[in-house]
């Protein structure tokens, strides 16, 4: 039995390495190469296997800087100041769903979130939080904060099948993400965290308060140049 309890025990810590040997791979490759699909897209397909992924890569200087400063002022205000986790964030989101007795708030940096958007799923649970810390801090250590915000745009869920900034620009608008307007940068940055729900009901008070927050606060916002 405790031969057994062993085996499975070195089997277990064999898969934990392996997973984070794929992540550390998939980050030294997607470094220097567009991502063109993620774990968010595979799942979306295996759901929705008739449905037609709408994706495409736009470098970082392809995208307009409107946008770049209302996705940080929206999701993740100290971007260019933290190392991949926003403590006060998350304490302040702890707090708010505690107040709240159910989890209004997530406190997810925009690394955090691209972590998960590649690499995992959308279930909140201790075992996906803490792989999703894993794949974050290795994230901030390969990739520079430009990489990261511009892989971050590119794979984004912004709707029912829609990833990424150009995607979605074509979607809203019919014109590439780099000639987005303030207003239009705003609307597609207020769409998360719910885009599928927020793209069929604009009218939601939830969302014209993003806008009108994302409105206030992008001035502020900081970019990696």
């Amino acid at each position: 039995m405790k031969t057994l309890i062993k085996r499975i025990i070195m089997l277990i810590i064999g898969l934990f390495l392996l997973i984070q040997l794929w992540i550390f791979l998939s980050l030294c490759w997607w470094k220097y190469v567009a991502v063109d699909t993620t774990m968010f897209m595979r799942i979306n397909q295996w759901q929705y296997p008739d449905a037609q992924i709408k994706h495409e890569w736009r470098d970082y200087d392809q995208i307009s800087d409107q946008f770049k400063r209302a996705v940080i002022a929206g999701e993740d205000g100290k971007f260019i100041h933290h190392h991949g986790f926003d403590i006060d964030g998350m304490t302040a989101a702890l707090e708010r769903n505690q107040k709240d007795g159910e989890i209004v708030a997530g406190g997810s940096t925009i690394s955090q979130q691209l972590a998960k958007n590649l690499f995992l799923y959308n279930e909140r649970s201790f075992t996906r939080k803490g792989q999703e810390a894993i794949a974050t801090w290795m994230m901030e250590m390969l990739w520079s904060k430009q990489r990261i915000l511009e892989t971050y745009m590119n794979s984004v869920e912004l709707g029912e099948h829609i990833y990424g900034v150009e995607a979605a620009s074509l979607h809203y608008f019919h014109k590439s993400s780099a000639k987005l307007t303030r207003d239009q940068a705003i609307f597609l940055a207020a769409l998360l965290p719910n885009p599928k729900y927020y793209q069929d009901h604009p009218n939601d008070p939830k969302f014209k308060f993003r806008k009108r927050f994302i409105a206030k606060y992008i001035r502020y916002s900081q970019i990696p140049e």
